[in-house]
């Protein structure tokens, strides 16, 4: 999965790039997830393929300007959790849950259409996840650490991960 998801993200815009170059014109999306941004536990290959893609996005981005290649644009979208069905059963802190709640495709579409339009270099949603990436490059790794636990990001993938492994089981024995 590391390799697909970040292989893609390099062959699209190899396939799309030198033509918006040579036309000073065009816009490259890279939608990476706010696990591209900062890590969970239990995902540490997913997480490091998000972590490329945003990477690989950035140093794009910086190409571009250095080249003088105005013309063409660059919109990184970071949506937390979306409700599609991926990690169904992952959840934060029971009571932090109304604040950080799966978002709705569409409402992700809407919000990152609306950036993309507004040439917006980094689109977060929701907004709060702009402060948790400030956050974390303030805190110290202590204190993220801790913050994690107080947020339950560190469990989270716990019931995900539980609900994985009792299909398998169901699949393989048949009850």
């Amino acid at each position: 999965m590391v390799n697909s998801l970040f292989l893609l993200s390099i062959q699209t815009v190899k396939a799309f790039l030198p033509r918006m170059m040579e036309m000073d014109h065009g816009h490259i999306v890279t939608i990476a997830g706010s696990l591209g941004l900062f890590a969970t536990a239990c995902m540490a290959d997913y997480c490091a393929s998000k972590f490329a893609v945003v990477g690989f996005h950035e140093a794009l981005s910086h190409q571009l300007k250095a080249k003088r290649i105005n013309g063409v644009k660059t919109t990184l979208v970071c949506p937390y959790l979306v409700d599609t069905g991926m990690f169904t059963g992952c959840r934060i802190r029971r009571e932090l849950a109304a604040l950080l709640s799966p978002l709705k495709p569409d409402d992700c579409v809407k919000i990152a259409m609306k950036g993309i339009l507004n040439n917006q270099p980094i689109i977060c949603i929701p907004r709060v996840m702009y402060f948790a990436v400030v956050l974390k490059h303030l805190l110290p790794w202590d204190v993220q650490v801790l913050v994690h636990k107080f947020l339950g990001i560190d469990k989270c993938m716990h019931p995900f991960i539980r609900q994985r492994e009792a299909k398998r089981h169901l699949v393989a024995t048949g009850r």
